[in-house]
Order: C-alpha cells, then structure tokens, then sequence
C-alpha cells in the first residue's frame, strides 16, 4: 500500500478513494442522523438515493476540482485544510442541487440543515483519517529509522524559515532535531514550539549545559545571513565547545521543488566572508540583455561560468561560450546541458591571441554583447612569464576590443581587478594597460576620431572567493592533508567577494553605463589571511597551532602587504547605485596607445622580457614592482 523508503507515502489515487469513502460515510451519517431524530417521512427511498448518488459526484469532483488528494499528507498545513474546505463545498453545492431537483417537496430550511450537517461531518472525518494516517506513517517510520547513529542538533531562530526546517528534517536519516536555539528572547527559554523546546543562548556557558544535558552535537543554520550574523559569537562558541556549524542548502541546491536534506552541509569560511546581497536592478538587467546574442571570454573560468549563469536566467537568445580550456569547457557545457536545457547555447574552443579565430567567432555569430573574463590572473607566474602575461591580457583584450568594433557589438565589458591600481606586479600593470586600451578606443570612438557604436565598460574588483586557485580552495587542501597551512605574511590583507557578487556588479555595471567608464565595487572591510586561516582550521574541526600550524613564507614576488582601497572619494565619483563607483582615471590617445600595444606585442612575440617591463613601466609610471627582479628598472 505505501513505501517509506520513497516520497509517495500513499498514491494519490489512494488518498482520492479514501476520501471519497470518508466523504459517503459522513453523507450516510446524516441520513442515519435524520433517521434517529425521528424525521423518518424525509427519509424515503428516493431521498436516500438522489442524496448518496449525488454527494458520490460531488466528493469526486470536489476533490479533483482542488487537487485536494494530492496534497502530501506528511507535511499538511492550514493551507491544506482551507483546499479541503474548498473540496467539501464543490460537494455540498452539488448536493444542494441535486436535492433541490430531485426532491422538490423538502423545504428550504430542512435542506440547508442537511447541507450544513453533511459539510461539518464530512470535514471532520477527513481530519480524523489524516490523523490517521499521519499516525500511522510516523509508527512505521519509527520503526524503519532509529534514532541511533543521527547527528543531534538545534536549529537556530524561531523564524518561519526555522519551523519549516524542522517540518523537513523529521524524516532525515541523517538528523534528529532536539529544539530550537534562540539568541533574542529569553523569556521563550524552555517554551515549545512545534513540539519542540526552545533554549535561549547568551554565552558560551549556556551552550556548553545545553550540550551537556542534551548530548547536542552541532547547530543548524536556516538562513545564510543568520550564520554571517554569528560569526563573532555563537559560531565561535561551537567551535570551541567542538559543536558541528551546519547551513541548510540554497534555493539553487532544492531541485524540482524538493527540499534534499542531503544538501545539508557545515559551514564554510565563504559562507563567513559574504556581505548581503546587492540589491541590483533585475528587470533592467534582464530588459537590456533578453533577446540578445551575447558572447563570453573565458566562460569556463570562475568568473565566466558564473556569468553564463546568471545569462542564463535572464532570456539571452544565444549564449556563446568562448575558452581555450577544453576540459573546464566540457564541464561547463554538462552542467548548462542539464540545468538550462532550453537554453540555447554553443561552446567554442578558441584563444583571444588568436585574432583569425575571434574574427570567425564574431562574423558568424554577430554578437551583440561581449563579457570579456579571458585573462591571466596569477601574481606569481605572471611574474615569471611577463611576455604571455602581456599576450593574453593586453594583445588578447585588443583583439576582442578591436572584432567589438569591427563587428558593431553594441557593448564591451571587460572584467578588471583591483591589482591594476597602482600595480605593483606584472599581471596587475597588464590588466592596466588593456584598460588604457579599452578606455582610449572608446573615448575615441565617442569623440568621433574612431568610427564605431560600441560602447566599453570596466569593472574592477578583488579576490573572488573560492575562485581556481584562490587561497581559499588552497587552505582547504592543505587542512585536508593535515597541514600546514602556508601564509606569505601575519598582517597580509585582503579584500574578498564572492563569484555571484562579483558577475551581479559586472551585470548592473553593463545595465549602468552610457558611455566609456570604468566601474568599482565598494569592497567592504579587508580580511587579515592569517585570521581566515585559523577559523578555516577551526571551522574544520582542528586546533590552530596545536593540530594543525601555520608557516609564514614572506611575501612573494609582486606581491603587497595591502591591496588598493578601490572605492575613496579621491579616486572615484558616485552613481545611483551605493555600492558602485566611477573611477577617476588618466586618460590616454588611442594613437598612443595602439602603438604601445603594437611594441609590446613585438617585445612578448621575441620574449624579450626586459623591454617588455620597461616599456610597462613607461606606459604606467604608477607601476612600481615589489619583492620582484624588475625592480631594478624602477631607479
């Protein structure tokens, strides 16, 4: 009859007999009611049989009218008794109907007595029969689940995001809900809610007694923001005391409407580290990008695969994804197979050096508006390899820029990163000079010394959280081999933001501009890495410095001690959006600096990297190198 171990308890076909047979005992009910009361002249053969016949057509209908027999019993709400409600009406007006046809000579009152009676009865014979089977579930999931081996845990809040946590995991193997964690109320301390106790936390002291008394082994976090909100108190306090930090999983982790409680894992440092979301306008965003052919660089990259994401979602006509990353691509393309099937997208092989393929992929395809994420990112190996750094990132951006144009691309957003302000490092002064580049074309473009509609727009921010090897994905492999944990500096500083934050300013930035500009993100407060990796260890479970220590390995080449506040009130402007600015930046002749690039193209093919630098440096006189062998060209 039913299956536990699935997410049909009972078929809906099942429920819809049971509450019909429920519906016809309570309709037989009155009938045995009006009987008993001694109106036994209303009680005739034909009455008997018009009132059964129609109250059977008008429980069917009823039911399947409201779709009330689908409703799943084990997580029934006062919604669900309200659709009911609903069901038994469809039945009574019917009943109403065929009595008033078929037995004309019952008055008016004594029908409506009838009507009134059937309708309580039989609501309460279907409540009776959910109890029911309710009951029934829950016996014979208690005897398929023991509680043994279940991780105990409190939920934090009393929110409604909360009590639907609690509804959701009563059936998980994996966790045994014993009360909920509240921080605000204190006179709540001990009170129920949906059966369960209540426990007000202050201090470490009250969560060490509740564990003691309850064997609590971990705190589960409904909502994300309620976990950012901790991060100073309660979390910490778990970590000490050795209790579990748990996050409920994301819109995007419950699919088909499903809540998976699988999904349920510990909390990460980047759950930590993110802000509130930015508000960003998204019926703008999705007017200026629905229909539109658009390309992306580097699709298959952090930034990139985000982008297509978020594209994805906003009614692009043909999303084109360009990478010279055969396998990431390959992933990249799986994922959109199953998750976007009615997308329309093509994945391309192709480098942004190579300027034959980028002419094929725009002549073909037209696109409309180009998202340029190709680039080298890494401060270290751009070090060492400055030629391929300036190919990738300077020749590369050109190339897209220049098919932008050639090919009347409405739009051009090139992806920047906060390292180009007053660079200290190759890749940093590279990702300058394709801004140098970018930001002349369209200022020439716009002051008619360039034919063209394309408008360019840049974005500047800093490290993407969890991005391909960014520190944190780094740690997390280093705590997993047991250590160490290796930190260039103790007062290293950072600013971070996580990859969907970063693609939304990228997307709210294309949606902002009118004309050429380079915008940049309000990055909140800088992290010091040498904190992120110790709450990393004890996020993990460890001990910094007793289980797992910390090396210090001295700043590397190019590297700072701080990074470039982006957004100050010297070097930017505002606009209509708090947490994005315009850039206060020199601006340079597209002559000039076509025929820097054309130099340095010539300098990186010969790999003469030495006047590569040079020239660098004479381009962005704010390029000073630290910690690196092109210092010397410095004095």
């Amino acid at each position: 009859m039913f299956n536990l171990s699935t997410d049909n308890y009972l078929r809906s076909t099942i429920v819809l007999t049971i509450d019909t047979i429920t519906s016809m005992i309570a309709s037989g009910i009155v009938i045995l009611f009006v009987y008993l009361l001694g109106a036994e002249s209303i009680v005739t053969n034909g009455f008997i049989l018009t009132w059964l016949m129609t109250a059977l057509v008008g429980s069917v209908l009823g039911f399947v009218a409201t779709s009330a027999y689908k409703l799943v019993i084990r997580f029934s709400t006062l919604r669900d008794l309200a659709r009911l409600c609903m069901a038994v009406g469809c039945k009574e007006i019917i009943l109403l109907m065929g009595i008033s046809l078929f037995v004309p000579q019952l008055t008016a009152r004594i029908v409506m007595m009838l009507i009134l009676t059937d309708f309580l009865i039989t609501i309460a014979g279907l409540l009776l029969t959910r109890v029911i089977m309710l009951t029934i579930y829950w016996l014979a999931r208690r005897g398929q689940m023991d509680s043994d081996g279940k991780t105990k845990i409190l939920v934090y809040g009393i929110g409604e995001k909360s009590v639907a946590m609690l509804t959701r995991l009563r059936i998980s193997p994996h966790f045994t809900v014993e009360g909920f964690l509240d921080t605000e109320n204190k006179e709540l301390n001990k009170n129920l809610l949906m059966g369960k106790p209540i426990y007000h936390f202050k201090d470490t002291t009250d969560l060490l007694r509740i564990r003691e008394q309850h064997q609590i082994q971990g705190v589960l976090f409904a909502y994300l923001p309620d976990a950012r909100d901790e991060k100073n108190r309660l979390i910490p306090a778990c970590l000490e005391l050795g209790l579990k930090t748990y996050i409920a999983p994301s819109i995007d982790e419950v699919k088909d409407g499903k809540f998976n409680a699988n999904s349920i894992r510990n909390i990460k440092i980047e759950d930590l580290l993110g802000r509130p979301e930015i508000e960003i306008n998204m019926r703008e965003i999705r007017e200026s990008m629905c229909g539109k052919t658009v390309l992306v660089t580097g699709a298959a990259g952090s930034i990139g695969s985000e982008l297509c994401r978020q594209l994805a979602q906003l009614g692009v006509k043909h999303l084109l994804m360009f990478d010279n990353a055969e396998t990431p691509l390959h992933n990249v393309r799986l994922e959109f197979e199953e998750k976007y099937p009615s997308l329309y997208f093509t994945p391309i092989i192709g480098d942004v050096r190579l300027l034959d393929r980028l002419d094929y992929v725009f002549s073909k395809y037209r696109p409309e508006i180009v998202f340029h994420a190709a680039a080298y990112k890494h401060v270290p190996l751009m070090e060492e390899n400055p030629c391929e750094a300036i190919m990738a990132n300077v020749v590369g951006s050109r190339n897209v820029a220049d098919k932008c144009v050639e090919y009347e691309a409405e739009k051009m957003v090139m992806i920047s990163t906060d390292k180009a302000v007053n660079p200290t490092n190759i890749m940093g002064c590279t990702k300058r000079l394709a801004e140098i580049y970018v930001q002349s074309l369209g200022l020439a473009i716009e002051n008619g010394s360039v034919k063209g509609k394309t408008t360019f727009v840049t974005t500047r921010f800093g490290n993407v959280l969890g991005s391909n090897g960014s520190v944190i994905p780094r740690f997390a492999e280093q705590i997993e081999k047991g250590g160490p944990i290796t930190v260039t500096h103790p007062d290293i500083r950072r600013f971070f933001m996580t990859i969907p934050e970063a693609c939304r300013l990228v997307m709210e930035a294309a949606t902002m501009a009118n004309g050429t500009q380079i915008f940049v993100f309000d990055m909140g407060v800088p992290v010091k890495i040498d904190d992120l990796a110790r709450r990393m260890i004890s996020l993990a479970g460890f001990q910094p410095d007793v289980d797992i220590s910390i090396q210090y390995t001295g700043l590397r080449p190019g590297e700072k001690l701080y990074e470039e506040v982006l957004a100050t009130k010297e070097n930017t402007l505002p606009t209509d959006h708090d947490r994005i600015f315009r850039a206060k930046v020199r601006e340079y002749e597209y002559v000039a600096a076509s025929e820097c690039v054309d130099r340095l193209r010539e300098y990186a093919i010969a790999e003469n990297k030495y006047n590569t630098v040079i020239l660098m440096k004479a381009t962005v006189p704010e390029f000073i190198s630290k910690h690196s062998i092109f210092e010397k060209f410095d004095k």
